[in-house]
C-alpha cells in the first residue's frame, strides 16, 4: 500500500512513525511551509518535516495545496491512500477522489463531537469526562466525512491540552494503523456522522484566555488547564499580566467583589468568582518565570483585597 501522508505539527507525528515502523510505503510527505520564529527569526522546519527527512522520505510544501500544479504533483506518486493529521489546508474533491481508498483523516476527537481546529482544548474546557481519535474518510465539509474507527481516551481531573495532546497523539498513531489494515483487507466499515450530534470546536485565540471571574470556579479552573500550555489563562495585577498556571476550585462562598484576592494560604491566593473560590497555586506575572504561587509569596507578594482583571 503506497501512502501520501499529509500533516504539520506535532499531533501528525506519532502518526507518521507509527506508519512507516508498520512498514508501509510513504511516498511522499505534504507539510505546510517553514516558518520564521523565534527571536532570531530563523526558518523552522515543521515536526512532521524533520521527522520524513529522518526517514529519507521526500517532502512537498505547497503553498496551496488545490493548485493545478500541486494536484498534479500528488497524482505523479498513484498512492492508494492519503493519511491526514491536522496537515492545516483544505482539500479539494479532485484530490478527496483521487486514491484508490480515499483520503483518510485522523481527528482528536469522538465525532461528530468538536469538528474544527481545536478539539482538545475545547473538550477540557467544556468540562467532558471522555475524549478520543477518530479516523474518518474525508468529504468536503469540516470533518463531516463517514466514521472509520474510534479510540477513547478518559480525560483526567487534572488533565491538561498538553497532557491531553500526548495522550491522544499516541491513540491516532495506534488507530491508524488498524484502520489502514481493514482499508487493504476490505474489512473497513462507514458510518455516517449524525450532524445533529456535531458541535464546532472554534481555533483559538490569546483573547480567549482573559478570565472572567464572575463565572464559576470550576468553569475558570477547565480553562485554566485547557488553554495550558498555549495560549494560557491570564488576568492582571497591578497593570501586569499575570498567567495563571494552575488552580483548584474552593467550594465555598467568600464576602467581596469577584476578581477580588479574599485570603491567601502558604500554597495558594484565593481569589473570589461568580460561583465558589479558585486557589491559584502556579503563576507567572509578567516579566518573571513561572512558578508555584508559595515561590511567588516568599519573594513578593500581593496587596491584600486587591482586585485583579
Amino acid at each position: 500500500m503506497k501512502i501520501i501522508f499529509m500533516g504539520t505539527p506535532d499531533f501528525a507525528v506519532g502518526a507518521l512513525e507509527s506508519i512507516v515502523e508498520a512498514g508501509y510505503q510513504v511516498v511522499l510527505v505534504v507539510t505546510q511551509e517553514d516558518k520564521p520564529k523565534g527571536r532570531g527569526k530563523e526558518i523552522q522546519y515543521t515536526p512532521v518535516k524533520e521527522a520524513a527527512l529522518k526517514h529519507g522520505i521526500e517532502v512537498y510544501q505547497p503553498h496551496r495545496v488545490k493548485t493545478e500544479e500541486a494536484v498534479a504533483k500528488l497524482r505523479e506518486y498513484g498512492a492508494d491512500v492519503f493519511v491526514v493529521a491536522a496537515y492545516g489546508q483544505i482539500l479539494s474533491k479532485e484530490i478527496l477522489d483521487m486514491p484508490k481508498y480515499g483520503c483518510v483523516n485522523i481527528h482528536a476527537s469522538l465525532l461528530p463531537k468538536y469538528r474544527g481546529a481545536a478539539p482538545i482544548q475545547w473538550s477540557i474546557i467544556d468540562g467532558e469526562k471522555v475524549t478520543g481519535v477518530t479516523t474518518q474518510m474525508m468529504a468536503e465539509g469540516i470533518d463531516t466525512g463517514d466514521i472509520l474507527d474510534i479510540l477513547k481516551v478518559e480525560i483526567a481531573s487534572d488533565e491538561t491540552a498538553g497532557s491531553l495532546f500526548d495522550k491522544l497523539t499516541d491513540a491516532g498513531a495506534h488507530i491508524i494503523l488498524e484502520t489502514l489494515k481493514k482499508l487493504e483487507d476490505g474489512t473497513a466499515t462507514r458510518t455516517p456522522q449524525d450532524d445533529s450530534q456535531s458541535s464546532y470546536a472554534k481555533m483559538l485565540d490569546k483573547k480567549l484566555g482573559d478570565i472572567d471571574f464572575t463565572k464559576s470556579a470550576e468553569e475558570i479552573e477547565r480553562l485554566v488547564r485547557g488553554l495550558n500550555p498555549w495560549p494560557s489563562a491570564y488576568t492582571r495585577y497591578n497593570g501586569k499580566t499575570l498567567k495563571v498556571w494552575k488552580a483548584e476550585v474552593i467550594d465555598k462562598e467568600y464576602a467581596g467583589e469577584c476578581g477580588q484576592i479574599v485570603d491567601k494560604t502558604k500554597k495558594a491566593i484565593v481569589v473570589k468568582t461568580g460561583v465558589g473560590a479558585l486557589a491559584i497555586t502556579e503563576l507567572q506575572l509578567e516579566g518573571k518565570k513561572r512558578m508555584t504561587t508559595e515561590s511567588y509569596l516568599c519573594g513578593a507578594g500581593f496587596d491584600d483585597g486587591a482586585i485583579l482583571g
